[in-house]
């Protein structure tokens, strides 16, 4: 690893949102090519990384019961959202010469391995990128539930959730000119303001465990790399 990263393992907790650049729908081209390259740099310096990602550029659990459909099988749908955007990061990443591993909680032999846990770490550890798709695996879990969990389970040392803001503001910065950002949070000050960084589940879970979390514009060129290198980047979340 290189001496310049204070982190040798990252669980990176994408949206998929994400992936539509300027888009409404579905995957950009240039923009998961151009995440591609950023990730691909990241396993260059030296570092471990897990990515999972979520479904909302295709379809959302609460898409479904909103319009009256059952919530399990609504979320189910989100899931194989999830293994579409894993499968499609996958490929861009593999065009560019990385060595890729999709690992999903659904079984779907003929596109994805199944997840077992010291299989997945095995993988790290020769150096190979892994995708986690299908979220737990269970209805009423998000992905950011599956990153914190999966995070544990590999035993990272951070989850950086990348988001198309560079961190946390005390109110939406669209809405509010006025908002300001944080630099840093504690977890019971997050889950106290109801800043919505993740799930109140997730958030407990990395607070359990003492894993940190990084906020951060996945969108700005570098910042990925700078976080992991421990700069000043986005909103660090953590115990006191």
């Amino acid at each position: 690893m290189s001496n310049e990263n204070k982190y040798k393992r990252v669980l990176l907790k994408l949206s998929g949102e994400v992936l539509m650049g300027e888009g409404s729908y579905g995957i950009d081209p240039d923009t998961i090519n151009r995440l591609a390259s950023e990730l691909i740099e990241v396993t260059i310096s030296g570092v471990e990384l897990a990515i999972v990602i979520g479904g909302g550029n295709i379809f959302r659990g609460n898409m479904g019961t909103a319009s009256g459909m059952d919530r399990a099988s609504a979320d189910y749908m989100g899931m194989m959202a999830t293994v579409m955007n894993a499968i499609g990061l996958q490929d861009a990443l593999e065009r560019q010469g990385a060595n890729v591993r999709v690992i999903s909680a659904l079984y779907i032999k003929e596109v994805a391995e199944p997840y077992i846990r010291r299989r997945a770490v095995r993988h790290l550890e020769k150096g190979r990128i892994l995708i986690f798709a299908a979220g737990t695996g269970n209805p009423y879990f998000t992905t950011d539930t599956a990153a914190s969990l999966r995070a544990m389970e590999i035993q990272a040392d951070i989850v950086l959730k990348g988001t198309k803001v560079n961190g946390v503001y005390t109110a939406d910065p669209v809405k509010n000119p006025d908002a300001v950002r944080y630099e840093t949070l504690t977890f019971t000050e997050a889950l106290t303001k109801q800043l919505g960084i993740m799930d109140a589940t997730a958030m407990s879970l990395c607070r359990d465990n003492d894993m940190p979390i990084v906020v951060f514009d996945v969108t700005k060129a570098g910042e990925m790399l700078r976080a992991i290198a421990g700069e000043s980047v986005g909103t660090l979340v953590k115990e006191a």
